[in-house]
């Protein structure tokens, strides 16, 4: 490779250490080889422990169960199930048996549920049966009631009108339901379906799409991002390195697996590494969180900074004994500093890391590393993993100096394939082997990278490019500001107005004259609010991101409602 410009924001990763070029069931296989009896898996709530090798058995009778319902290596099998053992046995059972793995939003309902499915042309459907207020069985068979009229004689034969691809219904739980069967009843462990496992297995290429996750469709459809062995495989690897993990730790895993952030930070970063998965529940609760830390003797959490907020927050969090836990990863949004230094002092977590990435990155190109000092894990997302090359860009594509603002560009063995059955889509953001990342950032002299914002984030105020992040990380230092979220609204003379979205800390007393008055002088006039909000919470993805969108069409309909066209001050 040609010399890079060391006055350019363009950093390649370090290639000393070799990518993993094997599939997930052969490295399983091997990890299961090396660390039979020590603990690979364990769901408190469900009572399930596994070593690894009883882990790696499972597995295989499970891929073996899928191949032998008549699905063949390629077919796409949907998952639709917050956090259980189950979960995890699909991931790597349909990587033994070469199926592709769609990761389905627990959140979804049965119009994006239809969607997703017909997308990617979903052969069969492993689902919880439900949670909390959500009855995914009763979505499925509106859109299927062609199920009921299948008996116990005639799972696999479903022909649905609205599902046309579908044939196969796998329901969670000892329950029978009609039209379906039950998971329990899916392994098989005979010679001739355990042989064809092998057979399959040893077929498969690195290179094969193993997963499809479905990016959010705020702008549009989802996008499904395809997603290879090679791919997660090794960014798994690096995440799990980067945090130093061994055989001996224990990761808490309260993030949903549907996202990279549980399957791949969290699954593939213990099971490259012999870590044990510790599943803490179904959906995010701190105070099981805290109870599986505890129990189980924590040596890593991972968590987005609105459940650690949570976990500090709870009545109870000092009951518990924290002290095992080392480190973690923080990320899907901007970490404030106070978060942690809380989370370094009162949880333990000394090597706790910062880490940046994107669905279709598989996930993480940039990551802290637990040396860093406090300050360079708050103010940047780390420097750029192995293997990996970035660079900071320009509307016209050029790479811009360091320490300026341009959009994050990634290329290297992370990258997708694509997204599924969408060239058009796919060619908008891979060009010339570069993920285009809509994202902002900035690249400084020692390769440290800080996330701006996203290009369509970032608002225009009377010409002036304004960035809500910056002003979002600036509020959260008043000692009132608990969380923050900052936006564009639209404005007839500016063309749009900053507004802040704000959640006081508990006890804390604040307006939003006292607000402005806080920035006069420390940040420039036209990026101080002229729009503050106090709120209770925030309209939140289910990993934890705020949904700007929601904020920005519920502020315009505040302000509708109040005609509001007086301008609060005047512009210096």
């Amino acid at each position: 490779m040609q010399a890079l410009d060391p006055a350019l924001s363009h950093v390649v990763g370090d290639t000393s250490q070799p990518l993993l070029e094997e599939t997930i069931g052969a490295m399983l296989r091997r990890i299961a080889s090396t660390w039979p009896q020590r603990p690979a898996l364990a769901v408190p709530a469900q009572g399930v422990r596994m070593t690894w090798r009883e882990f790696d058995d499972e597995v295989t009778r499970l891929a073996a169960g899928l191949l032998a319902l008549g699905l063949e290596p390629g077919d796409r099998i949907g998952i639709w199930s917050l956090n259980r053992a189950e979960w995890v046995l699909v991931q790597f059972a349909t990587a033994r048996a070469g199926l592709i793995l769609v990761n389905i939003n627990p959140a979804y309902r049965s119009h994006e549920l239809e969607y997703a499915l017909n997308a990617v042309e979903c052969k069969a459907l492993v689902l919880a049966r439900a949670f909390k207020a959500s009855d995914y069985l009763r979505m499925l068979r509106e859109l299927a009631p062609e199920l009921d009229a299948l008996d116990a004689s005639t799972p696999g034969e479903l022909h649905a009108a609205k599902l046309p691809a579908l044939r196969q219904v796998i329901v969670l739980g000892d329950e029978p339901a009609r039209g379906c069967l039950r998971f329990g009843d899916i392994a098989r462990d005979d010679a001739d379906a355990l042989a064809r496992v092998d057979a399959v297995q040893a077929r498969i290429d690195p290179h094969d799409p193993i997963n499809i996750q479905f990016t959010s469709g705020t702008t549009g459809s989802p996008k499904g991002a395809t997603l290879t062995h090679r791919n997660i495989l090794n960014n798994g690897w690096f995440v799990g390195e980067c945090m130093r993990l061994d055989e001996h730790d224990r990761l808490c895993i309260p993030v949903p697996f549907y996202h990279c952030f549980g399957m791949v930070l969290g699954n593939m970063a213990c099971v490259t590494h012999g870590a044990c998965m510790v599943v803490p529940g179904e959906g995010f609760d701190p105070l099981l969180t805290l109870q599986a830390v505890q129990a189980e003797r924590c040596t890593a959490l991972h968590g987005v900074p609105t459940m650690f907020i949570a976990i500090l927050e709870h009545p109870r969090f000092g009951e518990f004994d924290l002290s095992t836990l080392r480190t973690g990863i923080m990320a899907g949004a901007p970490c404030p500093i106070e978060v942690m230094k809380h989370v370094i002092a009162q949880m333990h977590m000394d090597e706790v890391t910062i880490a940046y990435g994107m669905t279709e990155t598989s996930p993480v190109s940039f990551q802290t590393t637990p040396d860093d000092p406090v300050e360079r894990r708050v103010d940047s997302v780390g420097r750029i993993h192995p293997h990996l090359e970035v660079r900071i860009a320009d509307q016209e594509g050029r790479t811009v100096p360091r320490g300026e603002t341009g959009e994050l560009l990634t290329r290297g063995y992370s990258v997708m394939r694509g997204y599924w059955g969408d060239p058009k889509r796919t060619a908008e953001v891979l060009v010339d082997g570069w993920m285009h990342t809509g994202d902002l950032a900035t690249v400084d002299a020692d390769g440290y990278c800080r996330i701006v914002g996203r290009l369509k984030d970032m608002l225009i105020r009377g010409g002036e490019n304004v960035y809500p992040r910056e002003i979002e990380e600036f509020l959260f230092t008043h000692p009132a500001v608990a969380e923050v979220q900052v936006f564009g609204v639209p404005d007839e003379k500016f063309g749009e107005e900053v507004c802040a979205w704000v959640r006081l800390s508990d006890g804390s007393q604040c307006t939003d004259d006292d607000l402005r008055a806080f920035c006069q002088g420390r940040i420039a006039h036209y990026k101080i609010p002229r729009y503050i909000e106090f709120v209770d919470a925030f309209p939140m993805t289910i990993t934890g991101k705020a949904q700007k969108f929601l904020m920005r069409e519920e502020m315009a309909r505040r302000l509708a409602r109040r005609g509001d066209q007086v301008r609060l001050g005047d512009d210096q």
